[in-house]
Order: C-alpha cells, then structure tokens, then sequence
C-alpha cells in the first residue's frame, strides 16, 4: 500500500474518526464526562438531575452537622460512665450550687 495513495489517506481519516467515536463511547458509558473538540466537557445532567444533586448535598451537610452533635453528645456520656462516681457526684453537686 503506498502511503501517498487517496486510499490511504481515507484509511488514516476513517480510523481517527471510528477512534473517537469509540473513545467517547467508552467515556460516556463509564460515567466520564464528554468533551468537545475543543476540550470543553459537555454537560449531559439536565436541571432536574441538578436540583437533585443540591438537593443530596445539603441534606448532607445537615446529616454531617447531626453526626457531629451525637459525638459530642456520645464522648460526654463515655466520659460520665467511665470517671470515678465521687467525682461525677462532685461535678452535679457543683452545678446545683451554681444554679
């Protein structure tokens, strides 16, 4: 086959264009995103799935805020069953005279 030929030429463009076809086929179908061109990435999330996503986020937070209370709450507690009962009794008794 001579490299020079039209053949050729058409083999060299029809394999660049089946390539990324299947690269972006590939991408799309493990969840990657797809770029243009250019390099841009495509967006293919329409608005509903946006508003869902900040929807999960936020209650997220909430959730991560909750979790960090009940830790809180659970280390107090640790720490009242494992300290000595005089001195838990001495820390309640401090407490009502402050009262």
């Amino acid at each position: 086959m001579n490299w020079g030929s039209p053949e050729s030429v058409i083999a060299i463009i029809a394999v660049c264009i089946v390539g990324g076809i299947v690269n972006n086929w590939i991408r799309a179908r493990h969840g990657y995103p797809i770029e243009d061109d250019n390099g841009k990435i495509i967006s293919k999330t329409d608005p509903s799935e946006q508003r869902k996503i900040e929807l999960l986020s936020s209650e997220n937070e909430e959730l991560v805020g909750k979790i960090d209370r009940l830790q809180e709450r659970l280390q107090v507690l640790e720490r009242i069953a494992t300290d000595p009962a005089k001195r838990t009794a001495d820390e309640i008794e401090a407490l009502r005279e402050k009262s």
